[in-house]
């Protein structure tokens, strides 16, 4: 199994990192992939990929964390993709969040030009979205972006899913799934099929349900895979093999 989504840099994990990863692979979990989220971070992302196997990077400016200077941020992340180019596999998390003080105009800016950045690159990305589901495919269409990636910690109906498939995107499926209200997510990805999903765990947030207040990890990805057992009726495994291959085709990993 790959979470393709996995906070590991920050500072909740710097005591037991390495036992997190531990605890991760004994589950199956077998490669994580760290999405970036500011500049100081992105230097901790290629520390922790020189001291573990199987840790993929992308760079990027979290919308949580835009500085005000696109000019200077955006020049940091081409600096930094162009130096770090065979250290990374997409640019991300970048996207728009309808809950932040940002004008919305403002986060579109900061997102169509990390989009130009991405395709200048040829690199997918991985977004970020809250309450933005209107406005992030006109973003994308918009910039001509073309080179794909994975909408992280996806929830919504067939109609936003396809629109998201048609623009070359998966859907990042992770702990939602594990709760009552995630039913309609499973419809929509049950409409969707198997093929079109990654597996993420967005830890330490978005915990599995019964693990509420908790600090979630990699490891308990298996959560998720349980839920898409019942869902596709097929076994852990086959779920892991469509899901792992999905991930290598949508990131061009050999």
């Amino acid at each position: 199994m790959i979470d393709s989504h996995c906070h590991l840099d920050f500072a909740v994990f710097d005591t037991d990192r390495g036992e997190v990863i531990s605890r991760a692979n004994e589950c199956g979990v077998n490669a994580f992939l760290i999405p970036g989220t500011t500049a100081e971070g992105w230097d901790k992302q290629r520390d922790i990929k020189t001291r573990y196997d199987n840790i993929y990077l992308a760079f990027g400016w979290h919308p949580w964390f835009l500085p005000d200077d696109i000019q200077t941020g955006c020049r940091q992340l081409e600096q930094a993709i162009g130096v770090y180019s065979d250290k990374i596999i997409a640019v991300g998390e970048v996207g728009l969040d309808a809950t932040l003080p940002m004008p919305m105009a403002q986060q579109e800016t900061w997102l169509s030009e990390q989009l130009r950045l991405a395709q200048q690159a040829n690199l997918p990305v991985i977004l970020h979205h809250r309450k933005t589901h209107h406005r992030l495919p006109a973003v994308i269409k918009d910039s001509g972006f073309t080179c794909g990636g994975v909408v992280h910690g996806f929830s919504g109906s067939p109609e936003v899913a396809q629109a998201y498939l048609e623009l070359g995107f998966k859907l990042g499926i992770g702990g939602t799934i594990t709760y009552p209200r995630g039913k309609k997510t499973l419809a929509t990805i049950k409409a969707m099929g198997l093929s079109s999903i990654l597996l993420e765990t967005d830890a330490p947030d978005m915990p599995m349900m019964g693990f509420q207040g908790q600090r979630n990890e990699p490891a308990h990805l298996v959560g998720v895979v349980q839920i898409l057992q019942g869902l596709f009726e097929e076994s852990a495994e086959h779920i892991s093999h469509v899901t792992d291959a999905t991930f290598r085709d949508t990131f061009s990993l050999a």
